[in-house]
């Protein structure tokens, strides 16, 4: 008996979360039927993780 094939494979995945990384997306879905959903982070979160990476990036001596 023979292995049917994967509707999403590994390097779907790989794909799907690089993207998502770089628009700045929230989270990263994967449906059972192979559907990979990407969804956007609010804007308030995004506003916010911005700010703290802004001030992350000084340095004070």
């Amino acid at each position: 008996m023979s292995r049917t094939p994967a509707r999403v494979t590994q390097a779907d995945v790989a794909r799907a979360i690089r993207a998502a990384q770089q628009c700045g997306a929230g989270t990263v879905k994967i449906m059972q039927d192979g559907t990979i959903l990407i969804e956007p982070q609010p804007a308030k979160q995004r506003e916010h993780i911005e700010k703290d990476i802004a001030e992350r990036k000084r340095i004070v001596l």
